[in-house]
């Protein structure tokens, strides 16, 4: 083996897409290629992650020559399928993850969830595939198990095969629509502008070598250079999970992407406060399946190298933080790796103003890609951290008057018991989800359902502007109070609203309004009702003909003219106009 191929570090796989379209199925057959293989110890499986080395996956092939094209020793997958495995692995305030599969239902299309890890993938940059999964679904498709795609679609009628490239190309235009140029994998020339689709059954290990072989290509083509790393270097991982073992207390499940942990190894692991400080007691992988027969589901091993995947137990790491850095430090450099680790963290936490939204998520890496959605989205963020929502938050949002900021969002996170019960009896709107772009859409639904009712609530207590005539030949009473016949010329006039004349002169108030022989509260533009004038009498302040209009106070005209304009009708509007423009003959500045 060269030197060159020594320092380069498995790749890590991220499998990501929508629930039932068979992520899990997929993980299961990659391990079970490795394990059927019948090469002894060929597979290694990790904490939280599986190692397939090439040798495996070459014999897989079926092409031993393949062995001296590829660099890299294998590939790492990430047992937690899911975008959330992909945002809680962060490096450097990055993506850990070096490759990513995309696994869409080629009968079902694409899925809230399928959108959600392809926008994260663009947002990251990362290099991924994309597999068109259960081919095996296609009506009259007869199954060659684990064979290469080529071969069984070969095997297929003309129909079937028809069928399925119609399938394929309606994955692939969608991929269009999200912005990616894509291609059934072996018709793709250059995958560094050309995103490969490779049609597969994870049920049969159809196309599952193709799968391979795409992500060794990948690998080949984009990263050699990040995969470069020192074995004998301080370790450097992130935390994939905290977890509660039996017998242990609290324990972090990690992925150590650089150097080396050892036994005995002072870490730093990234908080919600200070970093923690802690000698690691044990390092635990799990058992090989011929040892299932011991109690223990762990064995401990002395030092790992990366990339692995490994359960740490040490003291005092209840407080740790999954998607939060570790970091192996010495006497020399522990203060300079504290300092490293605040900062990642630091990094994740946003500038918290005194309005705004309340975020909660399960992982440092999910906070951050929430907290970039709503920004994104321009909305405000008070508060920002990682756990499930409490009681104290609860109280906390309840506080807040105002109702599209009296909001609590949680992504992949519990609600206590007692902050539930406190919820139910207060006005905090909660939303949770475990698709983040689905929890932008609700929140920005009910904003819009607020500002509709806030809206609604002014045009209800408002004073609007109207316009209207005395009929001539209908006056009915001349005062006490000044019953008259009018016609609605513009806008809307109500009971107990004040009337002026086109002089300004406030004549009266109208008492009552009536059509048909029924009162009623209101009329619009067009109609003719009489109207009774509180104050006015006929011939004295008002007299048949004159055009009045309904007297909107300074403060109400404001919030018509720069507030809620464009929400008013056309008639609505050159009322309002004809109004200020009476008001503004003697003052320029009224209601401005």
């Amino acid at each position: 083996m060269t030197d060159k191929k020594k320092n380069l570090r498995t790749p890590i796989v991220c499998v990501m897409g929508h629930v039932d379209h068979g992520k899990t199925t997929l993980l299961d057959k990659i391990r079970g290629t490795a394990i059927v293989s019948g090469e002894a110890g060929a597979i290694t499986q990790h904490i939280g992650a599986t190692e397939v080395p090439i040798d495996v996956i070459v014999n897989k092939l079926g092409d031993p020559r393949l062995r001296d094209r590829f660099m890299v020793p294998g590939l790492l997958f990430i047992d937690t399928p899911g975008h959330h495995a992909f945002t809680t692995l962060r490096s450097r305030g990055g993506a850990l993850a070096d490759l990513a599969i995309v696994v869409v239902d080629i009968n079902e299309g694409f899925k809230p969830q399928t959108y959600e890890s392809l926008q994260i993938l663009k947002r990251f940059k990362t290099p991924f595939v994309v597999v068109a999964n259960k081919i095996d679904k296609i009506g009259g498709w007869v199954s060659q198990k684990d064979m290469p795609f080529a071969a069984t679609f070969k095997r297929q009628s003309s129909d079937v095969q028809a069928r399925l490239e119609t399938k394929l190309y309606e994955v692939i235009g969608e991929l269009y629509n999200q912005g990616f140029a894509a291609e059934r994998y072996d018709r793709v020339t250059n995958f560094q502008k050309t995103l490969g689709v490779v049609p597969v059954s994870a049920f049969t290990g159809e196309g599952i070598p193709d799968v391979l072989m795409v992500l060794l290509g990948l690998a080949q083509k984009f990263l050699e250079a990040n995969l470069q790393y020192s074995a004998k270097g301080p370790g450097v991982g992130t935390v994939l999970e905290v977890k509660e073992e039996k017998g242990l207390g609290a324990t972090l499940d990690i992925i150590l992407y650089d150097g080396a942990l050892k036994k005995g190894d002072t870490v730093v692991i990234g908080s919600l406060g200070e970093p923690i400080q802690t000698k690691v007691r044990a390092l635990l992988k799990p058992r090989e399946l011929s040892e299932i027969r011991y109690e223990s589901k762990f064995q401990q091993v002395n030092k790992i190298t990366a990339a692995a995947g490994v359960k740490i137990s040490a003291p005092g790491l209840e407080g740790a933080l999954a998607g939060s850095p570790i970091r192996v430090a010495t006497e020399d450099n522990l203060e300079e790796i504290v300092s490293q680790v605040k900062s990642e963290i630091d990094e994740v936490r946003i500038d918290t103003g005194s309005v705004g939204i309340m975020i909660k998520a399960d992982t440092l890496g999910s906070l951050e890609a929430l907290v970039h959605e709503f920004q994104k989205n321009e909305v405000l963020i008070r508060k920002a951290e990682v756990g499930d929502i409490s009681h104290r938050d609860a109280v906390e949002a309840s506080t807040v008057e105002d109702p599209i900021y009296s909001v609590l969002i949680g992504f992949n996170v519990k609600v206590h018991p007692d902050a539930r019960d406190f919820l139910q009896e207060s006005s905090v709107k909660v939303f949770t989800s475990d698709v983040i772009y689905r929890l932008v859409e609700d929140y920005q639904k009910y904003v819009k359902e607020q500002q509709e009712l806030a809206e609604k609530k002014i045009f209800d207590t408002i004073i609007r502007p109207g316009k209207f005539k005395i009929l001539p030949g209908c006056v009915f009473r001349q005062s006490k109070p000044a019953v008259v016949g009018v016609r609605v010329l513009g806008g809307v006039i109500r009971t107990n609203a004040d009337v002026m004349l086109e002089n300004g002169n406030v004549v009266g108030k109208i008492k009552g309004l009536q059509s048909e022989g029924e009162n009623i509260p209101s009329a619009k533009v067009g109609k003719e009702v009489a109207m009774a004038i509180e104050g006015a009498t006929v011939g004295r302040q008002i007299k048949e003909g004159d055009v009045l209009y309904v007297n909107v106070p300074e403060r109400h005209a404001k919030i018509l003219e720069h507030e809620i304009y464009d929400s008013l009708s056309t008639d609505e509007k050159e009322t309002l106009d004809i109004f200020l423009s009476l008001k503004r003959k003697d003052n320029p500045f009224w209601a401005k």
